[in-house]
């Protein structure tokens, strides 16, 4: 068996792919319904992450078979830290950093867990995970309290409008109407599945994915594409609690 096709053979072993690496030539996943995915989302937002992440360290939270981290290693990014809850997931990345030879931590770790890294990160990234939890807004306030030093990069699905109402500080007990604007923050919950996955629990419209970010002490920095937000730490609303030491 020749080089390559033992290379094809191996990553055929750890599959199915969900993210479409290039290992040396190979593609991990050129089917995949989506498309050349997450290079194509990539190439929409790639901008607002500084070309030169010398001294930088990142963590990158759900970080799947490792996409994101080996962008971040590709833009010299100092410590390049990728977790997550998926033992799959974490063997294809470390094969693939393995392969391509950038060195990159790997933890078995979910995003409820990051209190144990003990250590705040440059630039967390936080792609494609709030929609898949129980418990979104613990997370987003475990990231703020824990592991997010100056940004975050964050992505998550979106459905249902995509306007952003202008809201007062409070309305009347007795105005029911305002939570049918357009706008309005609103969260859509799956009781079984979307898209075949049992994980989608929580999905929010875009005014919603905002109030959570501000909500959870985050300011909004930038918003290249729909999705996607470059957010910077700041205060915690004020009658958002600490989150539970869960560790």
């Amino acid at each position: 068996m020749n080089e390559k096709a033992r290379l094809e053979s191996d990553i055929a072993a750890l599959g199915p792919w969900f993210h479409n690496l290039r290992i040396n030539g190979v593609q991990t996943a050129p089917d995949h319904f989506l498309g050349d995915y997450p290079s194509f989302k990539w190439a929409h937002f790639q901008q607002v992450v500084p070309e030169d992440l010398r001294g930088c360290s990142v963590l990158d939270i759900g970080c799947n078979a490792g996409f994101y981290s080996l962008e971040m290693k590709r833009r010299k990014a100092g410590r390049v830290v990728g977790i997550d809850s998926d033992p799959r997931y974490l063997r294809q990345a470390e094969f693939a950093a393995r392969q391509i030879g950038e060195d990159i931590e790997f933890k078995l770790m979910s995003v409820y867990e990051v209190e144990k890294l003990k250590e705040r990160f440059d630039l967390v990234l936080f792609m494609g995970v709030l929609y898949h939890l129980r418990h979104p807004l613990l997370a987003l306030d475990l990231l703020h309290e824990h592991v997010v030093g100056e940004n975050m990069l964050f992505q998550c699905m979106q459905r249902g409008e995509e306007e952003v109402a202008e809201l007062s500080e409070n309305y009347d007990f007795f105005d029911a109407a305002i939570f049918e604007q357009r706008g309005f923050p609103k969260v859509y919950f799956v009781e079984e599945r979307y898209a075949g996955d049992p994980t989608n629990w929580f999905i929010p419209n875009k005014a919603a994915v905002e109030a959570m970010l501000r909500s959870a002490g985050f300011v909004i920095r930038a918003n290249p594409e729909r999705e996607v937000y470059l957010v910077e730490r700041g205060t915690r609303h004020p009658m958002a609690e600490a989150p539970p030491m869960l560790g």
